[in-house]
């Protein structure tokens, strides 16, 4: 079997990324900063901090912690296609559909994600003018609903 010339695609029966890892190392090789705000099916809320740094041709520095306890952060290095493989979903349980959505950022064009599953499915919105983590994002299990949003967005 022969690659895909493709580079949204990154295996046989996934579908396309929204982002190539090109396109994702381009946005965050000189460090990036993400706030994001989780809701939990309970209604409990918190917030976490993603911190890109020490981009590489290859790889980044990604660390991440909850706001106020920058000293737990955990993490290491990641690979731009590891990054762009987490936004490749299953083609025959996946719906993409363009969508424009009001956001802490603004009001946001994104490709719309539906994944479908035995345990209910998740949602994510990728914004095209951020290439990296969806903007937003909802999975449903048999506890209800997590909601998790960018909140801020800043480089260094």
């Amino acid at each position: 079997m022969t690659e895909n010339p493709d580079p949204h695609v990154v295996a046989e029966g996934l579908l396309p990324t929204p982002y190539t890892a090109d396109e994702i190392r381009a946005a965050l090789r000189d460090g990036a900063v993400i706030r994001v705000r989780i809701e939990a099916p309970d209604g409990t809320a918190s917030e976490r901090i993603s911190r890109y740094s020490e981009g590489r041709d290859e790889d980044v520095l990604l660390e991440s912690h909850p706001v106020g306890a920058p000293e737990t952060a955990t993490g290491g290095r990641v690979s731009w296609r590891e990054l762009q493989a987490h936004a490749a979903f299953p083609a025959d349980r996946t719906a993409v559909a363009d969508d424009t959505i009001e956001h802490p950022l603004g009001r946001l064009e994104c490709l719309r994600y539906t994944v479908s599953d035995d345990d209910g499915g998740a949602v994510f919105w990728f914004a095209l003018a951020h290439p990296g983590m969806p903007v937003r994002y909802e999975t449903t299990d048999a506890s209800g609903t997590t909601r998790i949003t960018v909140q801020e967005i800043t480089t260094d």
